[in-house]
């Protein structure tokens, strides 16, 4: 019984521990993204352009692909099923939703995770191992500033830009299947597709996405300034570091769903 409470109370601990701590980096955050540049403490806008980049633009290839992939496979399993019933039209209307509303979003945040979440978290702890971080204190300069403002800033313009990226994507690769392997007339698709999504399905899939890229970043940042003893400990946390986001996306994801589609 005292080693089953011990470690209830260990958990609970670090657990209050974490969300305090996140919530201090995301006060210090805003301070020194909105108010420190009002008072003319500056703003890196360059390094927050290049992490843009390196957040969003290196990694459209590996999710473009993966999810033009994605859209292939739905497009298959379900022509399997909707042409026996003579409703091969229909794959738009699941592919389309599907795509909008879950897959995409979600592919594009796991995708980002394990790419640049967890390059986040390696470069902060390589830094704090190496005892950087402490030269920047030392040198009068802010961390939060100059290491997590532009990687929030990048992570939080790039996972809905790549999302919105994937979606069209996804649906393209339910498109080629429709029309070239199970003979779809490419006009009903398009046709198909449009009546089958509506507004709310856009929505749903970029609010998700926005909050998918506040996991990512914050989880990448906390567990990086949580790196201790070498390379060991760099490797250990940036491996908790993705199970984390990914595990947190998920529920991320069925909050939000709840939130949009309850009946």
């Amino acid at each position: 019984m005292t080693a089953i409470l011990g470690n209830t109370g260990r958990v609970t601990l670090n657990a209050l521990y974490a969300a305090a701590t996140v919530c201090v980096m995301m006060v210090e955050t805003v301070n020194w993204l909105v108010v420190q540049p009002l008072r003319g403490k500056g703003f890196r806008i360059r390094s927050c352009v290049e992490h843009f980049v390196e957040f969003g633009a290196n990694s459209l290839p590996i999710v473009g692909m993966i999810c033009f992939l994605i859209g292939v496979i739905m497009a298959m399993q379900s022509a399997y099923t909707l042409e026996k019933w003579g409703a091969a039209i229909l794959i738009a209307d699941l592919v389309g939703i599907s795509a909008l509303r879950e897959l995409a979003p979600l592919m594009t945040a796991i995708l980002i995770t394990g790419r640049n979440g967890s390059a986040i978290t390696a470069e902060i702890g390589t830094m704090k191992v190496a005892e950087e971080i402490d030269a920047l204190n030392v040198m009068g300069l802010n961390p939060t500033k100059y290491l997590v403002v532009p990687k929030f800033v990048g992570m939080l313009l790039a996972v809905p830009c790549v999302t919105m990226l994937a979606m069209v994507i996804m649906i393209a690769g339910g498109f080629v299947t429709s029309v070239f392997l199970v003979g779809v007339d490419a006009r009903a698709y398009f046709e198909e597709t449009a009546k089958a999504i509506v507004y709310k399905d856009l929505v749903s899939g970029l609010v998700k996405s926005v909050f998918f890229a506040l996991v990512i970043v914050w989880v990448g940042v906390f567990r990086g300034f949580q790196v201790e003893g070498g390379a060991e400990g760099v490797g250990k946390m940036t491996t908790s570091s993705v199970v984390t986001s990914i595990f947190l996306i998920i529920v991320v994801d069925l909050v939000w769903t709840a939130l949009f589609f309850r009946q």
